[in-house]
């Protein structure tokens, strides 16, 4: 196995077309996040990123894109934002993992959600987490057939809902490929407002992301479109949807709805609407990520494992490394996991937003303010 470093900055067709064959040929690699349009995108707005490409014969048969420090410690490319990382290679292809960190100039590879197919990597995986998925089907009439054949326990609410909405602000209108950046921007505010609120950190108040977000939004590839999904009430969007979308995957991004309508529950409605209209389009699989929400558990058909862990070769720095990381992805992972730690947890975060959001509308922190 020979292995080569490129930078992604000026990736030859022929290295992109390799990669594509390589997801075509398995489909554990048809995730979006896995394409390198996403991993040339993420390299366009942080620095450090690389590929590392593996040949048999002279063959490029493998793909691994990552981030590097001037410490030799590595990242999936785009870690914290990719629901899905692997090295992407052509069926039957192996590797030595120290091997590989070596020619990294690696010490400790870090993922989160990587792929479990993934055999050489699975002696440093410390977790495995669900990723719950639908399975897509093209309906042959209209949503609400759809919707009632699909999720009959759902069908009654949501359609009720939607009359509603449709009656209280005005007819109800999904549109699955928005092409206004305007409706993206209000997405981001959403959301941003959404991470507040709850104790997150924004992402949206990182320019990179931000960057990244319109970049991928002009992105119209076979294996990466970006899909801005817009769920109307007459001319307002009530709720939001963006994410990268390959010919058979569609990953659950950023959704995000306008709060006043919070009442009618738009989350759900943009889910379902996704889920038919993508299936129209072809795509099979919707990837809602891993992590446990009681949406996702309404809507999956079944599970996908990712796993969580540090490639390691012997190396001082990455002896550190894991003594840093380890504890803190443990306690992160012991509280997601149960929810008598986890929902109060969520609480706390909540409230911490909320006297954040007080102290933005009231600097002055008086009473008024924190109430």
């Amino acid at each position: 196995m020979d292995i080569t470093i490129h930078g992604l900055d000026a990736l030859s067709d022929s290295l992109r077309s390799a990669w594509h064959r390589a997801m075509d040929e398995s489909p554990e690699y048809a995730n979006p996040f896995l394409a390198p349009e996403f991993a040339e995108a993420v390299a366009g707005f942080r620095g450090g990123a690389h590929l590392a490409v593996l040949r048999e014969n002279g063959q490029p048969v493998g793909f691994l894109p990552f981030e590097r420090t001037p410490f030799g410690v590595g990242r999936a490319i785009g870690l914290g934002l990719s629901d899905c990382q692997a090295l992407v290679h052509r069926p039957g292809v192996v590797w030595d993992t120290e091997d590989l960190l070596k020619a990294c100039h690696l010490s400790v590879f870090e993922f989160d959600h990587l792929v479990e197919e993934q055999k050489p990597f699975g002696g440093y995986v410390t977790g495995t987490f669900a990723s719950p998925v639908l399975d897509l089907t093209a309906g042959g009439g209209s949503y609400p057939e759809w919707l009632r054949g699909t999720y009959p326990g759902l069908a009654r609410t949501t359609l009720k809902k939607e009359r509603r909405l449709g009656r209280d602000v005005g007819e109800m209108r999904f549109v699955y490929d928005e092409r206004d950046p305007r409706v993206l921007r209000t997405l981001m505010r959403w959301k941003s407002a959404q991470y507040r609120r709850t104790g997150r950190m924004d992402r949206f108040a990182r320019p990179w992301i931000v960057g990244l977000v319109d970049h991928l939004f002009q992105v119209r590839e076979e294996h990466l479109t970006g899909v801005l999904s817009v769920l109307y009430a007459g001319d307002r969007p009530v709720a939001a949807h963006f994410g990268p979308t390959s010919r058979t995957v569609f990953a659950a991004w950023f959704t995000a709805y306008d709060p006043e309508f919070g009442y009618y529950s738009p989350g759900m409605m943009m889910h379902l609407r996704m889920a038919e209209a993508a299936g129209r389009e072809g795509v099979r699989i919707m990837d809602m990520g891993r992590g446990e929400k009681e949406y996702k558990d309404r809507l999956k058909t079944r599970e996908l494992r990712v796993g969580e862990g540090f490639a390691t070769r012997p190396h001082p720095v990455a002896a550190v490394h894991r003594m840093w990381r380890r504890p803190v992805r443990g306690l992160r992972n012991t509280v997601l996991a149960h929810p008598g730690l986890r929902d109060p947890a969520d609480r706390l975060l909540k409230a911490v937003g909320t006297l954040r959001t007080s102290s933005r509308t009231n600097p002055a922190g008086d009473a008024r303010g924190t109430r």
